[in-house]
């Protein structure tokens, strides 16, 4: 079973280079954008006549939240035409396509976790170019899985817990919002679904009806200061972190105020058991020690 990897220099990439050692039933194709730009479309057809995926697990994509308000045609280039690009290939290849969406696609006015049935709303070019991008899939593939996440972090790259740890090293007072609700994702424990995804539909291929949208993040929930404090706490830091409402911390992008995700449906589906997020969170502190 061969398995490409798209963005592979990226943080869940990266998660996946770190776990294929456990996985050596699969043969794992990893391209960084170099080797692989999703945005065009001959050159995805020229990687995947050369390696012949049978799965495609696409973690390239444009992710600054921020930025994606002043540069938007780059960001809808990425999440939007670079996934129809694969999309289209895998048709063409017969290969079944792993996509990684977002929380962002909804508007974060619920109050219980989203499900996969909930009616997406963006309030920001990254979180609309991330649901333009499902669509596009969905409409062009039928052998799909669209993985909705959260709060990505990892020992990999950048992300929120490396820096608060480099802040930390900076400051002695550190403010943080505490409005915003959502669960942290360890990519290890992402990328570890991903590929259980791959292996379960391998084994099981007449299972199509399995195909659609899915959301995986660690279990529980808590603000971004809970987290912060967590990660303070782990790492025996000893910082002066102050909560703080959005409103003080003013974003060019709205970032939703609930974002957490039910995970019901992928741990029915492959029978996944999925670690809590203060869980989790302890196994990356220890990796970086």
């Amino acid at each position: 079973m061969v398995v490409l990897v798209t963005g592979a220099n990226g943080q869940l990439g990266q998660a996946i280079q770190f776990i294929s050692g456990n996985h050596p039933q699969i043969d794992f194709v990893f391209c960084s954008s170099s080797d692989l730009d999703i945005t065009k479309k001959e050159n995805c057809q020229e990687v995947f006549a050369k390696y012949k995926p049978n799965f495609c697990i696409n973690a390239a994509a444009y992710t600054a939240v921020d930025k994606a308000e002043s540069e938007s045609d780059k960001a809808h280039l990425i999440n939007v035409v670079g996934a129809k690009n694969l999309a289209e290939v895998c048709k063409e290849t017969n290969a079944t396509l792993l996509h990684v969406s977002t929380d962002f696609v909804f508007d974060g006015n619920n109050t219980k976790p989203y499900t996969e049935e909930y009616i997406p709303n963006p309030t920001g070019v990254y979180g609309q170019t991330k649901l333009d991008g499902e669509k596009a899939i969905q409409e062009t593939l039928e052998q799909h899985f669209i993985i909705r996440t959260s709060w990505v972090y990892s020992q990999f790259a950048n992300n929120f817990m490396k820096t608060m740890l480099r802040l930390a090293s900076e400051r002695d007072t550190l403010s943080v919002v505490n409005d915003q609700i959502g669960t942290p994702t360890n990519a290890v424990d992402l990328a570890e679904a991903l590929v259980k995804i791959c292996m379960s539909y391998n084994l099981q291929p007449t299972t199509h009806n399995l195909f659609g949208i899915y959301n995986f993040s660690n279990e529980g929930q808590c603000s971004w200061y809970d987290f912060a404090k967590k990660i303070f706490e782990l790492n025996t830091i000893s910082i002066n972190l102050i909560p703080i409402p959005s409103t003080s911390f003013p974003t060019p992008a709205k970032r939703p105020a609930y974002s957490v995700l039910d995970k019901s449906k992928i741990k029915a589906a492959f029978g996944l058991d999925i670690n809590g997020w203060e869980e989790s969170l302890k196994i990356v502190v220890l990796s970086l020690q």
